[in-house]
């Protein structure tokens, strides 16, 4: 299989406060690296509303399953409720109009809230990582009190990519090309994050 895979895509449904979310970044990145004709398409669900937590067994699974690092800081907030509004908001801003900063953007965003206890409510909150990636989103964005329309198409889009595949679990990762389209078992690849490479090489020979 030749890297050269103009065609293909990557679809990722995360949520940005979601601990599994985070563990399979980095297989996105994985991917990315060994794969970089692989158009990424990085989808906000946006679960988070301010109304639900991140218990603490959650965080003893992801931390079993995989090799990703919780803060000491970000660990002093699982007593909060959690909102991923404004990075909903600042994710498909930035899908739609630097998509090639998405991942990126992701994470920093990532790291700030699961290492340094960063929650991502307010425009200060994002400022020094938007500054940084030199990015100019809108105000709308910077806002957790509703969802941009951007963040509401992107859900949309998101529910019609879960009905193709009979699942709403989160995080997804699925392989398209040429019109075809395959759910990635995340899962199995998070202890040896690796791993994915190899079975995205052979997916992608599949669908050729």
């Amino acid at each position: 299989m030749s890297l050269n895979t103009p065609n293909a895509e990557l679809f990722y449904i995360y949520d940005s406060h979601c601990p599994w979310s985070y563990a399979s970044a980095v297989l996105v990145e994985k991917v990315l690296s060994a794969f970089p004709n692989i158009t990424l398409r990085a989808m906000h669900i946006g679960y988070y509303d301010g109304d639900n937590k991140v218990s603490a067994t959650t965080l003893a699974d992801v931390g079993e399953f995989s090799q990703v690092v919780f803060g000491a800081n970000y660990l002093d907030t699982l007593n909060y409720t959690k909102d991923s509004t404004l990075a909903a908001n600042l994710m498909a801003w930035v899908q739609n109009k630097s998509a090639k900063s998405a991942f990126e953007l992701l994470t920093k965003l990532q790291h700030a809230h699961f290492v340094l206890g960063n929650e991502l409510t307010d425009q200060e909150s994002v400022s020094e990582i938007i500054d940084e990636l030199k990015l100019s989103p809108p105000a709308k964005c910077l806002q957790s009190n509703k969802l941009t329309k951007d963040a509401e198409f992107a859900i949309h889009d998101i529910i019609e990519v879960q009905e193709i595949i009979g699942t709403q679990a989160i995080p997804a990762m699925l392989l398209a090309c040429n019109e075809s389209l395959v759910l990635l078992n995340h899962n199995l690849y998070l202890e040896n994050p690796e791993a994915i490479i190899e079975a995205v090489n052979i997916e992608l020979e599949n669908l050729s």
